[in-house]
């Protein structure tokens, strides 16, 4: 049984990522802003009331959890986007996403490092609309952005951390039905946490620092 935390939990693939986990006998703790009833419903430890663009609202969640509480797995996985398109561009709404999807996962995991031992995960669910190499249809400049940032985050994490023995990866988790999407999209959020936690359980130091979508493909930067 691993202890796993996981941000953003309360809907969609974070919320699917806490229930399978639990499901296998995991011990979640599911970080998120407010809770949801469907959260409620799972019977894991949540813990609401966490802004990841706030130092002190993550201090506080280092400072609620247990002195003995060992972290085998921190899932990055709280996000927001939003569509920017030339030439009525939203620049606040830029700064937020940044906020949120890059500065986010790095502030969490600085918060929580302690907790994470030899042999631990630090898991980025980020997109590869954030990849300069994938990308061929342009706009979404604040969620681009903020996710390409969060992609070097994540090789400068994997460096940092190597010699401690603590993996790093980005993941996408495809193009998923979620309110985020609208629920468009060709996943559902079973099938996208299904894969994810197979790509978590099967990562090793010797692939820290890649970038990885749910269905097991190797993404370019």
């Amino acid at each position: 049984m691993a202890n796993v935390l996981v941000t953003g939990a309360n809907r969609g693939i974070g919320w699917e990522l806490c229930r399978q986990l639990h499901e296998r006998g995991d011990h979640v703790v599911a970080a998120c802003r407010e809770t949801s009833p469907e959260l409620e419903k799972l019977g894991v430890r949540i813990e609401d009331g966490v802004d990841v663009t706030s130092d002190a609202s993550v201090r506080r969640l280092q400072e609620r959890l247990n002195g003995t509480l060992q972290l085998d797995v921190l899932i990055n996985n709280a996000g927001i986007l939003a569509d920017e398109e030339l030439p009525d561009l939203d620049f606040e709404s830029i700064r937020r996403q940044f906020d949120v999807n890059a500065i986010g996962p790095l502030r969490v995991t600085q918060a929580l490092l302690p907790r994470l031992p030899r042999g631990g995960k630090v898991v980025i669910i980020t997109s590869r609309m954030g990849s300069l190499a994938d990308n061929t249809s342009g706009g979404y400049y604040g969620y681009r952005m903020s996710k390409a940032a969060v992609n070097m985050a994540s090789v400068s994490l994997a460096r940092d951390l190597k010699h401690r023995g603590i993996a790093v990866q980005a993941l996408h988790p495809g193009y998923v039905r979620t309110r985020m999407t609208d629920y468009a999209g060709n996943l559902e959020p079973a099938d996208s946490a299904s894969n994810l936690l197979a790509r978590i359980d099967e990562l090793t130091i010797e692939a820290t620092g890649t970038f990885r979508h749910c269905n097991g493909e190797w993404l370019a930067w």
